[in-house]
């Protein structure tokens, strides 16, 4: 069985109050896609590394590694105007069948054990998606302002990487993009296909606000995660 790994990386900086885009920004020395990509290479079934990116960054990237030497193997693949497109450019380059997990460039700190197993689940079921109980209570909010109580244990926060027969989210991507397409596990979803859901992790945190940055500096030490 051949796996393979597509890296979105097609965000800015915006709620980061950054003119770098969130993937470039420095943790712990190196940019924050460094590490996820890192993540990925220490998986023990190898993935093939594919890292969508808009083709006005390619130079800036390879500029980077460079620049911070980094040297693990990967594809870059060009961009689309929005996620649901990058993925789709990403699936484009992948020939034959397999598995491929499709994950966040900034969550730069989800376990090598963790992909592993995502890859397993699919493999065995079709797909793999990963998520944790919220911690908050929740309520729901209707377009009058009343809102209502939900009960946490019956939610789950999502996560990446979502994990899929490579034939099966090709196929799911062949439908035209709807703006309720969230992730991959939406678009899978909308094609008929039930989504198998697996505990996640807290510390796989996607760096979103600028204080995600200390908070992933913070979870990146506790677990002595390794140098590049």
């Amino acid at each position: 069985m051949k796996y393979y790994a597509i890296i979105v990386a097609g965000g800015s900086g915006s709620r980061m109050q950054s003119d770098i885009a969130k993937q470039f920004l420095l943790l712990e020395g190196l940019p924050v896609l460094m590490h996820t990509i890192k993540a990925f290479s220490e998986c023990s079934l190898i993935p093939h590394i594919l890292l969508v990116l808009n083709i006005d960054l390619h130079k800036y990237w390879e500029e980077l590694c460079l620049q911070h030497s980094f040297n693990i193997q990967h594809e870059v693949v060009s961009g689309g105007s929005q996620r649901f497109h990058s993925v789709k450019n990403g699936l484009k380059a992948i020939k034959g069948k397999g598995i491929v997990a499709v994950h966040d460039a900034v969550r730069p700190l989800v376990s090598a054990e963790l992909i592993s197993k995502s890859y397993q689940v699919a493999e065995e079921t079709g797909n793999c998606v990963v998520g944790v109980t919220p911690t908050d209570s929740v309520r729901r909010i209707s377009e009058g302002g009343k809102s209502e109580a939900l009960s946490r244990n019956e939610l789950a926060l999502i996560q990446t990487p979502q994990t899929f027969d490579i034939d099966l989210l090709k196929k799911a991507y062949q439908t035209p993009f709807r703006n309720d397409f969230t992730d991959d596990a939406s678009v899978v979803e909308y094609s008929g296909v039930s989504i198998n859901l697996i505990e996640g992790e807290r510390q796989n945190i996607k760096i979103t606000y600028p204080e995600d940055l200390e908070i992933a500096s913070i979870l990146m030490k506790k677990t002595k995660k390794a140098p590049l």
